[in-house]
């Protein structure tokens, strides 16, 4: 059993609904939807027992006001540290942007987690609400966000973790690995499994597609070809979003001075991170050695604030 189950081979559709190619709805927008639905959840379930200042019909404006704050941020985020070129991108299809085609590249979480505290100020100078607390509310839903996001990732097999021993129980097989690979391994892939010329895609996204729809010679090919990993996203899913979102209910129960849980939240991101850094592919350990010192600074602010 253990080694059937190392052998799994990573073929889920990133599409919920899928009429064309690119759309309409993706796994990945939906863990959106549904992290912002659960946050909202939270703020009316605080609302109701008294634990903050928000009214009854708060928790609704508020979730609203973030979810923009966050995409914005986010997308923005992505756009301006990872592909500023697509500020000047334009085609004839809609969205017209590049920067609007959230789909092609998708967002960055530093970038969110700015947007989300602008919007907290926002909402805090313009319903008279103390930012710290705005801040700390947005904090304690965060993790959840993360949690339904890193299941995203996982599903469409977005931030690869390092290989893996082949026999590792729970490793995955991702397919999206051919991403990383050289012209000349992908050339000869296409070899052995020829696109169609009629076929309107690059190779790699051609041959996702047919492991994913169970072409017998590509799952073949994918299941020896393809390496071993680490499935990174389930473990910062656990650890980064529910165990940590554990920490900060267990923490909210108590009045705590302005900031603290936000401290709390980012110190914890850094703590899990780190150990998580190990099951991370190297090509993505430049970001997130930029984000953890990033974090850093905004957790030692934070507890700076709580404690004084």
């Amino acid at each position: 059993m253990l080694c059937e189950l190392a052998t799994y081979l990573h073929q889920i559709n990133p599409y919920a609904i899928k009429l064309w190619e690119g759309g309409p709805v993706r796994w990945y927008g939906l863990s959106y939807l549904l992290g912002f639905y659960v946050a909202y959840l939270l703020f009316k379930r605080i609302a109701k027992v008294g634990i903050t200042t928000l009214g009854p019909k708060d928790p609704a404006d508020l979730i609203v006001t973030l979810a923009m704050g966050i995409v914005i941020g986010g997308r923005l985020g992505y756009v301006l540290f990872y592909k500023p070129a697509m500020l000047w991108g334009f085609s004839s299809r809609l969205p017209f942007w590049d920067v609007l085609a959230i789909n092609n590249g998708g967002m960055a979480s530093h970038g969110g987690m700015i947007g989300m505290i602008l919007a907290c100020w926002w909402y805090a100078k313009k319903h008279g609400h103390a930012l710290g607390h705005l801040i700390d509310l947005g904090a304690c839903a965060a993790p959840l966000g993360v949690f339904f996001g890193r299941i995203a990732n996982f599903v469409n097999g977005e931030l690869l973790g390092r290989a893996c021993s082949p026999n590792l129980p729970w490793g995955v097989k991702f397919p999206q690995e051919i991403h990383l690979w050289d012209n000349s391994l992908i050339a000869e892939l296409a070899r052995q499994l020829p696109m169609p010329p009629s076929v309107n895609m690059s190779y790699p996204s051609w041959f996702i597609d047919q492991v994913q729809q169970g072409n017998t010679l590509a799952v073949q090919i994918a299941q020896t070809w393809v390496t071993t990993r680490h499935p990174s996203q389930i473990y910062q899913a656990l650890l980064e979003g529910l165990l940590l979102w554990l920490i900060l209910m267990f923490a909210w129960r108590r009045p705590r001075k302005p900031l603290f849980i936000s401290g709390l939240f980012v110190s914890g991101i850094r703590c899990f991170g780190l150990p998580l850094n190990f099951s991370e592919n190297p090509i993505y350990i430049w970001a997130i050695r930029w984000a953890f010192h990033a974090v850093n600074g905004l957790a030692s602010s934070c507890f700076w604030r709580a404690l004084h």
